[in-house]
């Protein structure tokens, strides 16, 4: 079968997978036309390919723009944040459901019928999830809400977000085009490229642009890196491969540290509280602070006690760190980054198949295929968290294999 062929297929299957509530059967059918059409794509003329992966790609991303968010609630929380800051307001201030910000609500986020809603305190229901706390999301973030809710026509909805996703997914599509053009096809035609960044509109989607510019570049990488840090947290874990090699660490750091600070700043002087927002909450809610329950540190918990495995966690994941700042490849940055954001991935087992778009965007750099598996591990323990551990389980066994092969085949 034909690529093209293959990648109709995938479009009608990612079309049909956002066209209602999240299931399994529609995720691996699109992830197994995504494998079959970079197995196919060996080989074929670069002409060939450069339609195919940047036409392809845009055509495949755009599916998300054909139905609202699918298996997400997130943008509610955006559109509102956007909305509270237009009103002078910080975010980190007030809940949605705080009586305060009653003049702001409107019949879309807080519906008169509250079937499947999220209750308020006082009478009343809203699509915000997590209405009793206010906002988690980082400056960068709110800035770009901001910005939206200022271009927005009224009524725009979830569109805005879907355009602002799309756009965003071209940009790192080109850069990475550019760059390597068969590497890019890891982007292009991924499945989580149009679910979690089109039509969720995840606003990861625009700490993976920075992080995809930064990486891409040397003289603007700290600022860079800071901002996507700001826009949502994960990016922490590029730092390692940015300083690899012990070369241009204050070069880096300096200028990250001062993006996060003047990001931070205008809220800090607005907010009369913390400006942490719901961070420390999210963590004990995640269960990331232990391990008795949920989904967390699900491959650890498989040859550890429970209680270990936090503490094994975060340990390991300061090792990759650490070994890849002293002996990484500094003019290969991209590679230390998707080693320790993978081992991220790997020992904490998040259980959001968006925040698999930053590996995305790496595995894509560094021409690393079997990474993107944690992207599909995520997506299953997101849509069936039965098979979490399994799904998890196989990645890592793609990404050891891949390994031994490499090593193998250098050792000739």
């Amino acid at each position: 079968m034909k690529v093209g062929a293959v990648l109709v297929l995938l479009a009608a299957v990612l079309v049909g997978t956002v066209a209602g509530s999240p299931r399994l059967g529609w995720y691996l059918i699109a992830w197994a036309l995504f494998a079959a059409a970079l197995w196919l794509a060996r080989g074929l003329p670069e002409r060939r390919m450069r339609v195919l992966v940047v036409g392809g790609g845009i055509v495949l991303a755009a599916t998300g723009l054909s139905a609202p968010p699918s298996s997400s609630s997130d943008f509610y929380r955006y559109v509102w944040d956007g909305r509270v800051q237009a009103a002078g307001i910080s975010p980190y201030d007030h809940p949605p459901a705080d009586p305060v910000l009653a003049p702001l609500r409107d019949a879309w986020l807080f519906p008169s019928v509250c079937e499947a809603r999220y209750p308020l305190p006082g009478g009343g229901c809203t699509r915000i999830n997590r209405p009793t706390v206010p906002t988690i999301y980082p400056p960068v973030a709110q800035g770009y809400f901001l910005l939206l809710h200022a271009l927005s026509p009224d009524g725009v909805r979830h569109k805005a977000l879907q355009v602002g996703g799309l756009l965003m997914a071209v940009a790192v599509l080109l850069v990475l085009a550019g760059r390597d053009l068969r590497a890019a096809a890891c982007w292009a035609w991924c499945p989580a490229v149009p679910i979690e960044a089109v039509n969720n509109a995840h606003v990861d989607m625009l700490a993976v642009l920075l992080v995809v510019l930064a990486l891409s570049t040397t003289r603007a990488r700290g600022a860079l890196l800071g901002a996507a840090v700001a826009a949502k947290l994960l990016p922490v874990t590029v730092f390692p491969g940015a300083l690899a090699g012990g070369r241009r660490v204050l070069a880096v750091l300096v200028p990250a540290a001062v993006a996060v600070g003047l990001t931070y700043l205008p809220y800090l002087l607005v907010s009369g509280g913390s400006i942490a927002g719901y961070l420390p909450g999210y963590i004990q809610e995640e269960r990331y602070d232990a391990a008795g329950g949920g989904g967390r540190y699900l491959l650890l918990r498989l040859v550890l006690p429970d209680g270990w495995a936090p503490f094994a966690a975060i340990g390991l994941l300061a090792l990759a760190a650490l070994f890849i700042v002293r002996y990484g490849d500094a003019d290969r940055p991209w590679d230390g980054a998707l080693l320790v954001t993978g081992s991220f991935f790997l020992l904490f087992t998040p259980g959001y198949s968006w925040y698999a778009l930053l590996v995305v965007a790496l595995a894509a750099m560094s021409c690393r295929w079997e990474w993107l598996g944690l992207a599909l591990a995520g997506a299953v323990a997101y849509v069936a968290p039965a098979g979490a551990t399994v799904s998890y389980t196989l990645a890592a066994l793609a990404i050891l294999t891949a390994r031994r092969t490499r090593d193998l085949e250098a050792a000739r």
